[in-house]
């Protein structure tokens, strides 16, 4: 992007004049709107540990969606004594130097660490709905979620699973991407959330392209990579082995790649997975694209140290979250790590800022060329 300026406008002093908008533009704090997750889990628990360092109000102004009983008998239970929230009842009354709790309900709930129970379940329905909303009407500038148990969650669609189906068919966006992000890995998945036996079918070479096509941008806009590189993985065992062992490689995947590089793109592969991660061949690319879920999420989180990001692109919306579950096994013992939590925070907040700039030079670029 910068080098298309220079095209038109071979000016240092353009350049940092820009610079100094953006720096300007981007000063305010980022309202983080924040989903309770399950309450019978480690959820509230990283949310309060993520602000026990006062510093992270420097950068953010928190929004916690949640009910101000549960909040009370939760911090009292993991014996976090330093912490209070600060209850409102709208947006209006938000401190900027607290962790704000917007009660939606008035509700008197019950804590069970780690138990699976319908009432856990209709309050992080209700939470990750309110916090929804408050993007769509500006109250909030990002969405970061707490985890929530499948199990119980009253959705409204059969077809929702999740979080990233609730946010893809609230924002009616068709192609939603799970991205996997630490540092400079970023590992996407093209078949998501599938039962193992359903993913070969579900495969295609317009669905891998497609899948592609939303990394590419993705990259481009949320992490501010001019021409990304993306690995591709292959299906089967050795990448097929020339289709000795499977022929998924052949059929759908190099033709996929060869389509969109045909358009000027860099997708290299398919790789066998093995040897792609244990190599450490993984750290020359931009974006990894696996085939499925656990594909892609077992190297990910042997190399995240349980500090990777969950982010959902492909929509008009910032959502992150921790790269862990509800932790039932830990919840309520004070001994969960808030540290994937923070960073989901964190990356919020860098690409709701990369976007914004982006947007920006992409508009003054089409100006210049005007």
């Amino acid at each position: 992007m910068v080098a298309d300026i220079l095209s038109f406008q071979n000016s240092i002093s353009y350049l940092c004049g820009l610079e100094l908008n953006f720096m300007k533009r981007n000063n305010n704090k980022v309202k983080v709107a924040i989903s309770c997750g399950d309450i019978n889990g480690v959820g509230l628990e990283t949310i309060i540990k993520s602000f026990l360092d006062t510093r992270m109000f420097e950068l953010c102004t928190p929004l916690v969606y949640g009910n101000h009983h549960i909040s009370k008998a939760y911090r009292k239970q993991i014996g976090i004594q330093d912490f209070s929230f600060n209850l409102i009842k709208n947006h209006d009354k938000s401190n900027q130097k607290k962790v704000n709790l917007i009660s939606i309900n008035d509700e008197k709930m019950d804590v069970s660490f780690g138990t699976v129970t319908d009432q856990a379940g209709k309050l992080a329905y209700e939470s990750i709905t309110n916090a929804t909303d408050a993007l769509a009407s500006n109250h909030a500038d990002v969405l970061v979620t707490a985890p929530i148990h499948k199990q119980n969650i009253p959705w409204e669609y059969e077809d929702i699973k999740g979080h990233t189906e609730y946010l893809a068919h609230y924002a009616n966006e068709d192609h939603p991407l799970m991205m996997m992000v630490h540092n400079d890995l970023r590992v996407g998945v093209v078949t998501g959330h599938l039962p193992l036996k359903e993913v070969s079918k579900t495969l295609t070479k317009d669905k891998i392209i497609q899948t592609l096509e939303v990394f590419q941008k993705s990259l481009k806009q949320d992490f501010n990579i001019h021409q990304p590189k993306i690995a591709v993985l292959g299906l089967n065992p050795h990448a097929g082995d020339n289709g000795v062992i499977g022929k998924e490689e052949i059929e759908t995947i190099i033709p996929a790649i060869e389509a969109f590089n045909a358009d000027g793109n860099i997708a290299i592969g398919p790789f066998a997975s093995d040897g792609f991660f244990g190599s450490g061949q993984f750290k020359k690319f931009d974006g990894i694209l696996a085939m499925y879920h656990d594909q892609g999420l077992i190297p990910f989180k042997t190399i995240s140290n349980n500090e990777g990001v969950n982010f959902t692109a492909g929509l008009p919306i910032v959502r992150t979250s921790p790269d862990h579950g509800t932790a039932f096994d830990i919840a309520g013992k004070n001994i969960a790590d808030p540290t994937s939590f923070r960073n989901a925070i964190y990356l919020a907040m860098d690409i709701y800022r990369n976007r914004k700039n982006y947007r920006e030079l992409t508009k003054d670029v089409l100006e210049i060329k005007k």
